[in-house]
């Protein structure tokens, strides 16, 4: 049993102030993959995914799994850039066990079959915006990012080049293959991981529950995909899947949150354009959902009075806010025994 207390140069807590947190097991292990063989036998193993989990002392009965977005990996839900508990350490308090993915070709999941050629881009001002911290240089009025120095630069750091095939398939092969071993668990998604989250749970029945942080697309009942939705980053489409899949995805509890900075109308924002679209699609995501009997809900966090939140809102300055409202959820829909 480990007792851990959690402090960095940017931000330091004393033990004495929180309770200690007890570790029952943690480890680590690589789910899914490919194995190439050349004419003599030799092998290469790549495109798994690597998974590190840790589990409470009385651990509630579904543990969450954690699945990044694009350009990131595991580290989105660990500490937050200013130094802060995140998602991973936050939900432990709850009593939920995790288990945190680097998906295929991202962060220590870096093996892979693709051939790739790496060149540095100057981008970061580009994902400012998009990530909706604000419109670079200044931050948005009110956000609830850290808005110092050192804090930015840890958040640069935290992204990682994608050096997989970029293939979703080869991410729903990891994901059905850890819920495969775990057993049933909460699937926890954010941004570009939200699609195969979707086809996850359509895939292994030991998803439980998806809680989708911004998620990028969306499936739909083939016959009723909604038409295309353009923006200034380009056209969103939602998939058609048989309905006998989609139909899974009503038997299960699914929750949807968006932050701020979103709005209703066509701007020249590429980080509100952007999500403006996926927003309008997530409605009719849930529409369809609940109207084929399922249980599906939209939380605008600014609709509830919780303002100031990016696409990042579990490293923002009030993730532990919104990490209990992923807990009273869980709570609400039977999910924490």
């Amino acid at each position: 049993m480990l007792a851990i207390c959690m402090s960095t140069a940017l931000f330091l807590t004393a033990c004495s102030q929180r309770p200690v947190l007890k570790i029952a097991e943690q480890g680590s292990f690589a789910i899914g993959g490919k194995v190439l063989t050349d004419s003599l036998g030799h092998t290469y193993h790549g495109d798994h995914a690597y998974v590190f989990f840790q589990k409470p002392v009385a651990a509630r009965k579904y543990p969450l799994v954690f699945a990044h977005g694009v350009g990131q990996f595991s580290k989105t839900w660990e500490t937050t850039p200013d130094g802060r508990e995140g998602f991973q350490t936050l939900m432990l308090r709850h009593g939920f066990g995790s288990y945190v993915v680097d998906l295929p070709g991202r962060g220590r999941a870096g093996r892979t079959t693709a051939e790739t050629t790496l060149a540095p881009k100057a981008d970061e001002q580009f994902w400012f915006d998009i990530f909706r911290i604000g419109h670079w240089p200044a931050f948005n009025p009110g956000v609830q990012f850290p808005t110092d120095t050192a804090s930015l630069d840890q958040f640069f750091r935290q992204m990682t080049p994608d050096i997989g095939s970029h293939d979703t398939q080869t991410d729903l092969a990891a994901l059905i293959a850890l819920f495969d071993r775990i057993g049933e668990g909460i699937l926890v998604t954010h941004s570009a991981g939200g699609f195969p989250g979707w086809m996850a749970a359509i895939g292994n029945p030991n998803v439980r529950g998806i809680v989708s942080y911004e998620p990028g697309t969306y499936v739909f009942p083939e016959g009723e995909v909604p038409d295309p939705m353009p923006s200034l980053t380009g056209t969103l489409r939602g998939t058609g899947v048989p309905m006998n899949d989609f139909m899974k995805l009503t038997k299960i509890p699914i929750v949807l949150y968006f932050g701020d900075y979103i709005p209703e109308e066509v701007t020249d924002k590429l980080g509100g354009e952007n999500w403006r679209v996926r927003l309008q699609m997530g409605r009719k995501f849930v529409d369809a959902i609940n109207g084929h009997g399922g249980n599906a809900t939209l939380v605008e966090l600014p609709g509830i009075g919780i303002r100031g939140n990016t696409h990042f809102m579990m490293s923002d300055l009030n993730n532990a806010e919104i990490a209990d409202l992923l807990a009273g959820w869980l709570h609400d829909n039977e999910l924490e025994k």
